[in-house]
């Protein structure tokens, strides 16, 4: 395999996933919501496959497809064209375009990242976060509140 430290972390969140108790079943498969296996109400803790579209309450565990969306949690790794998170996120956010529309912690690669908090590293060509305890790398670089520069080119940072 190319990137066995992909594959690991995929792994683990994969078997992460799997000790959620609240119900999140194992796999989703959607063309386009509500074209899905589990319907938008329903939570995901495993491997979650978006054809075009899929969206669900949480996911916890590898989120894949040209657009994922969840409207509560996320923890683990997402990877498409869109991805969008009404609620937290842990983990590692890689989409062309990425907004966490509350707190996120971990690692955001991307076109554009966009978090409301966000906690930990922001890579793209522009950054975006309300309020900031990291890193910023990328052409634009803002911080809403709290920076000590409110936009600074090639990196910016805040740490509390």
């Amino acid at each position: 395999m190319k990137h066995p430290l992909i594959a690991l972390a995929v792994l683990a969140a994969v078997a992460a996933g799997g000790a959620r108790a609240d119900g999140g079943k194992p796999i989703q498969l959607a063309l386009f919501n509500p074209v899905q296996i589990f319907p938008e109400s329903q939570g995901i803790t495993g491997l979650r496959l978006n054809l075009i579209y899929g969206k669900n309450t949480f996911l916890s565990g590898v989120d894949l497809g040209l657009v994922n969306v969840t409207t509560g949690p996320v923890a683990g790794l997402q990877w498409g064209l869109v991805g969008l998170s009404e609620g937290d996120f842990t983990g590692w956010q890689d989409d062309v375009v990425n907004v966490t529309r509350s707190n996120f912690k971990g690692f955001q690669l991307g076109a554009v990242n966009y978090a409301e908090h966000a906690s930990g590293l922001q890579l793209a060509l522009v950054n975006y976060a309300g309020t900031l305890d990291g890193l910023q790398i990328g052409l634009v670089n803002i911080i809403g509140r709290g920076g000590q520069f409110p936009v600074f080119p090639v990196v910016n940072w805040s740490f509390h």
